[in-house]
């Protein structure tokens, strides 16, 4: 039976129990904890948690206006364990996901074949202010910025044991990514095909990190 509900066409649960799903989603609960809090089945649950995060990643996609201000930007890798001998750039079996942040605001995350010069760049022209001070690890994909219009690019080198100097540092996009992968953990065994959906997701949650996640969802869906 079908019942009336603004927020889900043709939806067999009232608008009261979704706002119920999305109150328990904003707190991140699992589709367990949440399946029994509802007394809904788990099928169900995914079903809604999908739809909430698929619409989380169509409204990232939108409204990513460019970022302005002081950018630290960098690479991180998700996924299988690390092969012995190869790290970072070079580890295998992993998904490579580029990350933009704006010093005290949002972050923006797009998954990438390779940290090659032409694919970073590519993201940094195309979701950056020009004016923006650009700050990045030592990394030759960042190398020939200041080719494009970027006046201002610092970097701190790894290699030499520099992890900041003065206010030259990514510790912000270094620290988005500790929380997004200390967050999906307990999505272990996910589908490679969700990942975006749930990194997106991360993305969301930080964005909106002062305000009320409930509300944010429930006025997007809507």
């Amino acid at each position: 039976m079908k019942v009336k509900n603004k927020y889900v066409t043709r939806s067999h649960i009232s608008e009261a129990k979704f706002r119920q799903i999305i109150l328990l989603f904003s707190e991140d609960l699992s589709a367990t904890q949440i399946s029994h809090l509802t007394k809904l089945s788990r099928q169900t649950i995914n079903k809604y948690l999908s739809a909430i995060r698929l619409r989380i990643l169509e409204l990232s996609q939108i409204q990513s206006a460019p970022l302005v201000g002081q950018i630290e930007v960098d690479e991180s890798y998700f996924g299988a364990q690390r092969v012995r001998g190869k790290r970072d750039r070079g580890a295998r079996g992993k998904t490579i996901v580029f990350g933009l942040l704006k010093r005290g605001g949002k972050v923006y995350t797009e998954i990438v074949p390779d940290c090659k010069s032409a694919t970073l760049q590519r993201i940094i022209k195309g979701k950056t202010s020009v004016e923006s001070v650009i700050h990045s690890d030592g990394w030759r994909g960042y190398n020939g910025l200041v080719d494009f219009g970027y006046k201002k690019h610092f970097r701190v080198h790894y290699s030499k044991n520099e992890f900041a100097r003065g206010n030259s540092h990514i510790n912000g996009i270094e620290s988005f990514w500790g929380y997004a992968k200390n967050r999906l953990v307990k999505f272990k065994g996910m589908n490679k095909s969700m990942f975006n959906l749930h990194l997106k997701e991360c993305e969301f949650r930080f964005n909106n990190r002062k305000q009320n996640i409930a509300w944010n969802v429930q006025k997007r869906i809507a």
